[in-house]
C-alpha cells in the first residue's frame, strides 16, 4: 500500500533519534527487516519515537510498556501484553499489559498459558506472526482458550513478535484488535518485524544491565558471531550456551530432554567447527568474536 509523498523507509536501518537512515544501525535484522515499507507522516513520527525508546536505556519492564502503548497507535490496535520466558521454569513471567484485565490475565499465569494452542507455535517464530497464519479463525473461536481467555477481554485478531538471542526468548510483543476491526496484514507485520530487531537489542542490554555484569547474556553478541562464522546449529548454540552457564554434560542432557551420548556427540562437533580442544576453551574462542 503506498501513500502519495510517504517516505520509503528500510525500517530495520531507522536512526530514531534523527531521521537518518544507516546500515545495520539496529543490530542484525530480523527476517523480513530488508524490506521496505511505505509509511504515511504519523507513522513516521511514531517509529521515530518508538526507536528513540528503545535506545533510551529503559528497564525491561518500562520498556516493554512505553513501547507497547505506541505499537497499539502504530498498528491501529487496542490490547498489549508481554512476557519473558523463563528456560529454567518452562514458563512466561514478567508480565506486562495495556487494557487487559489482571484477573484474566492471572488466569492465564496459573492457567492457560498450559493450554495455549496458539503461543507454543507464535513462539517457534523468528519473524512477526498473525495468529491467523497459525490457526484460522474459525478454529479458534471453538477452542476454550478463545472463549474462555481471548474473548472475556475482547481480544479478536493477533500478531505475536518473540524476540531472540543466542536461541533464547528474551521478550516478546503480543498486540491484538477487537472484533468491531480487521484482521492484520502483511504490511502491519513487516514493520512489527523491521521494529522488532531493534527491541530485541534494547530488551538484551535491559536483562543484563538487571542480572549484573555475569549474565551470560553479555556474552550473546559474540555467540551469534561465532554460530554465524562456524555454522553452528541451532542446537549447538544451546549445549554451548548451557557450557558457559557452568552445567555439566549430564545436566544439558536433562535440561534438553536429550541423552548424554547426544550431548558429547554436539560438543565433539562444537570443537571441530570452533577449533578447540575441549570446553574450557570455549570462553577464550568467544572472547575473540
Amino acid at each position: 500500500m503506498a501513500f502519495l509523498g510517504a517516505p520509503v523507509l528500510p525500517l530495520a536501518e531507522f536512526d530514531g533519534l534523527t531521521g537518518r537512515t544507516y546500515n545495520n544501525g539496529c543490530g542484525a535484522p530480523s527476517p523480513g527487516a530488508n524490506k521496505r515499507v511505505n509509511l504515511t507522516s504519523k507513522e513516521s513520527d511514531i517509529v521515530l519515537d518508538i526507536m528513540s525508546d528503545l535506545s533510551y536505556g529503559h528497564n525491561s519492564t518500562d520498556l516493554r510498556h512505553i513501547v507497547g502503548q505506541k505499537l497499539l497507535e502504530l498498528l491501529d490496535a487496542d490490547y498489549f501484553a508481554s512476557y519473558v520466558w523463563d528456560e529454567d521454569e518452562l514458563r512466561f513471567e514478567s508480565r506486562v499489559s495495556i487494557n487487559m484485565s489482571d484477573r484474566n490475565l492471572a488466569a492465564y499465569d496459573s492457567h492457560f498459558q498450559y493450554c495455549d494452542p496458539i503461543t507454543p507455535l507464535l513462539q517457534r517464530r523468528r519473524r512477526a506472526t498473525g495468529v491467523s497464519e497459525i490457526m484460522p479463525r474459525h478454529r479458534l473461536v471453538r477452542t476454550e482458550f478463545f472463549n474462555d481467555f481471548l474473548a472475556r477481554d475482547g481480544l479478536h485478531y493477533g500478531v505475536n513478535y518473540y524476540a531472540y538471542s543466542a536461541n533464547r526468548n528474551i521478550g516478546d510483543l503480543r498486540i491484538w484488535r477487537g472484533r468491531r476491526k480487521d484482521d492484520f496484514v502483511r504490511r502491519d507485520l513487516e514493520i512489527l518485524d523491521a521494529v522488532g530487531s531493534a527491541f530485541t537489542n534494547a530488551m538484551r542490554r535491559a536483562l543484563v544491565e538487571e542480572s549484573g555484569s555475569s549474565c551470560i547474556l553479555e556474552l550473546v553478541p559474540a555467540i551469534d558471531r561465532l554460530a554465524s562464522a562456524t555454522g553452528l546449529t541451532a542446537r549447538e548454540v544451546e549445549v554451548c550456551t548451557s557450557v558457559l552457564q557452568g552445567m555439566s554434560d549430564r545436566e544439558i542432557a536433562l535440561h534438553f530432554g536429550i541423552s548424554f551420548t547426544t550431548v558429547r556427540t554436539h560438543l565433539k562437533h562444537i570443537y571441530e567447527k570452533i577449533g578447540i580442544t575441549g570446553r574450557n576453551q570455549i570462553l577464550g574462542k568467544l572472547l575473540k568474536h
